[in-house]
């Protein structure tokens, strides 16, 4: 999740780029970060020669290579797409936070195993229902969508298809939910956040209004709660969700929430203010943000979840800091002294 390169130059950036958690991000030999650093902080433009470098570089740095180690003659990673921690699925989403550029033939041939399994599911062509909702894993969807939009293969109509199944299984409150229980009728945090951020993503790159209109739905279910608190009685629903992951997998937690308001440009919306609070509140002195908890282990290790990169597990976290700064700047409270935003709530379901 996020983008987005802006018309600033460098010499428009010298309270962004003197940050503490800036310098640091910029110092670490890892050119995705950079790249985002310098595209989503500091808003260089897309044809600075800084920007196409540390672009250039993505495809051959140490995490895209590890993610792509085992690759199978036909195109796999492991024996099946949806292995947890060796399958196509998860590494697909992650090449696609790195910012792998578009059309890389190892991304296609991972996609193309993906949508293969995805969409020759007779099943998920109309959705499991009880009384009358899908009782459907659409973050599995949602995260293929996601990704090759942002890969560049969302002009695959099985793309297509599998944005068309999202919509139709969303249930009335905006989300999504797996729960076969009869009495469930309240849409999972956890399947929603994955399956929206698909269909923001196909949106952004195809211009399907009906796949932006779904994720704003979804918005308006997390904002409803402020991302994180029962509608009814306003306590926080669960703990670990004002607490700081990288990567969150098929978890929830109220950063990656932001982060998807972000790319709906729905960060303005009062109903976010305490999230972002939350996040702005575990900035540590050196600028930088640690993670608060791991859903993964080191390569290496035996056992179960056990992932082919480290994504750092000592000291600060480039992906957290990189991310908890990118919200904080499309909601206009970094840098300090930035301009406060007067824009509206971000969307409100029409009336008919």
């Amino acid at each position: 999740m996020g983008h987005g390169a802006g018309a600033a130059g460098p010499s428009d950036l010298a309270a962004p780029s003197a940050d503490p958690g800036v310098r640091w991000l910029l110092g670490l030999d890892e050119p995705s970060v950079r790249y985002w650093v310098l595209t989503d902080l500091l808003d260089y433009p897309a044809g600075a020669p800084e920007v196409r470098a540390a672009g250039a570089a993505i495809a051959s740095g140490p995490r895209v290579t590890a993610l792509f180690s085992g690759q199978e003659p036909d195109g796999g990673f492991g024996c099946h797409p949806y292995r947890k921690w060796t399958g196509a699925h998860w590494r697909l989403v992650a090449l696609a936070e790195l910012g792998l550029p578009e059309g890389d033939p190892r991304a296609r041939a991972a996609a193309d195993q993906v949508l293969r399994w995805l969409d020759g599911r007779p099943e998920r062509r109309t959705g499991k229902r009880v009384r009358g909702l899908a009782r459907m894993c659409a973050s599995q969807e949602g995260n293929a969508v996601g990704a090759c939009s942002r890969l560049g293969f969302a002009g695959d109509p099985r793309v297509a298809r599998l944005a068309e199944h999202l919509l139709e299984w969303q249930w009335p409150d905006g989300g999504w939910n797996c729960d076969k229980r009869p009495e469930a009728r309240h849409s999972s945090f956890y399947e929603s956040l994955a399956t929206a951020w698909g269909l923001a993503e196909y949106a952004r790159a195809t211009g399907s209004r009906e796949a932006a209109a779904g994720a704003r739905r979804t918005a308006e279910f997390f904002l409803r709660h402020r991302l994180f608190r029962s509608e009814r009685t306003g306590e926080v629903i669960n703990p670990h969700w004002v607490r700081l992951h990288w990567p969150l997998y098929f978890h929830y937690d109220v950063l990656q929430a932001l982060r998807l308001l972000a790319l709906l440009d729905c960060l303005h919306d009062p109903r976010a203010d305490e999230a972002l609070s939350v996040v702005a509140g575990k900035r540590r002195a050196d600028g930088t943000w640690r993670a608060e908890g791991y859903y993964w282990r080191p390569p290496g290790k035996e056992g179960h979840r056990v992932e082919v990169v480290d994504w750092g597990r000592r000291g600060p976290n480039p992906w957290l800091t990189l991310n908890a700064l990118r919200v904080l700047k499309r909601a206009r409270r970094w840098p300090p002294g930035g301009a406060t935003s007067t824009r509206p709530a971000c969307w409100r379901p029409a009336r008919n």
